[in-house]
């Protein structure tokens, strides 16, 4: 296995709490870039509706991600502003990590 493909554990650090996510090593940054983004829009959203549970922001901040990629999906693209595809992928497979992780330790959110 190459040192890529190694699977590595990640401590982050989300609207005060800490996690542990299992990533590739290759997905290191990618994740940590994830994770200061979703731990800036969970802020966000404290900030701007004084939700004191941390379930309720977690998924307000999902859904509204999943919506911004919902909406950059449908934007039509000009050809010199073309989107790179595997980058694309790539972070979003991060994201996907980070929230999974951040699910898995709340098992009784609904």
């Amino acid at each position: 296995m190459s040192t890529a493909e190694r699977t590595v554990t990640l401590d982050v650090h989300l609207l005060g709490r800490d996690y542990k996510v299992a990533c590739r090593e290759a997905e290191r940054s990618d994740l940590q870039e994830a994770v200061a983004y979703l731990d800036q829009r969970m802020r966000e959203i404290r900030a701007a509706s004084k939700t004191a549970g941390a379930d309720r922001i977690v998924v307000m901040a999902a859904l509204n991600i999943a919506n911004e990629l919902l909406r950059e999906r449908k934007a039509p693209r000009a050809a010199a502003g073309a989107v790179d595809s595997v980058g694309v992928q790539q972070r979003l497979q991060s994201m996907h990590s980070a929230i999974d992780g951040i699910l898995a330790s709340h098992d009784k959110l609904f």
